[in-house]
């Protein structure tokens, strides 16, 4: 069975990424990254939670097929007795907004790639990797009150990947952490969007839609 029946999508055409700076963290102690524990991904077995992957896991990823997890990390954060900033509040996707099936909750700053027109307009390339939270607004997608308690799941590849998850969105992996050896290089192929372009870009991303209804 091929993978386009696995997993129920048409294949699309991997793209060329757009380079130039990352996205900076809201700091502070709770991860701002990462998958939260109840998603699942798309791997050589069908779809799995993502908080049952082991390291050797085949996962499928958009542009180089399947690949193995090389690490598994998982953190737990528990706010008490008090609310957590705003800045940490999760981001929730409707089933449909992003090529996912089911709803997705993203931490804000999980890096999330998108395709409009107007990435290819600004960059000459059709995908963008943003913040979920700059999709705050785009179908749907809005802001939720952090949970008491979270699970983080990080996947580590042996480089930077892009992968499938609940349903088909596509969500960043960056790679490991930068060694010495490789100071001054750049260690991932992909590239986040600062959230002020990012924001232009969802804007223009609802204008798309807007004009799509009208047509």
């Amino acid at each position: 069975m091929g993978m386009d029946e696995m997993f129920g999508w048409a294949t699309k055409t991997a793209p060329r990424y757009m380079a130039d700076t990352s996205a900076a963290s809201d700091g502070a102690a709770l991860k701002t990254r990462g998958l939260l524990a109840g998603g699942h991904v798309a791997t050589a077995m069908g779809w799995r939670p993502v908080e049952a992957i082991a390291a050797g896991d085949l996962i499928l990823t958009f542009d180089n097929g399947l690949r193995p997890v090389i690490e598994v990390r998982r953190e737990m954060f528990r706010v008490a007795d008090m609310m957590a900033p705003a800045s940490y509040a999760s981001v929730m996707v409707p089933a449909g907004a992003l090529g996912n099936s089911q709803d997705l909750e993203l931490l804000p700053d999980q890096g999330v790639l998108i395709e409009s027109e107007a990435a290819c307009d600004a960059h000459g390339d059709p995908f963008a990797i943003v913040p979920a939270k700059a999709l705050v607004g785009y179908r749907g997608i809005a802001r939720s009150i952090c949970a008491a308690q979270i699970e983080v799941i990080t996947l580590v590849f042996e480089g930077a990947q892009v992968i499938y998850t609940q349903g088909g969105a596509l969500v960043h992996c960056p790679p490991a952490e930068v060694r010495l050896s490789d100071f001054g290089l750049k260690n991932d192929v992909y590239d986040v969007i600062p959230v002020k372009e990012a924001r232009f870009l969802v804007e223009c991303m609802m204008l798309e839609d807007a004009n799509g209804m009208a047509a």
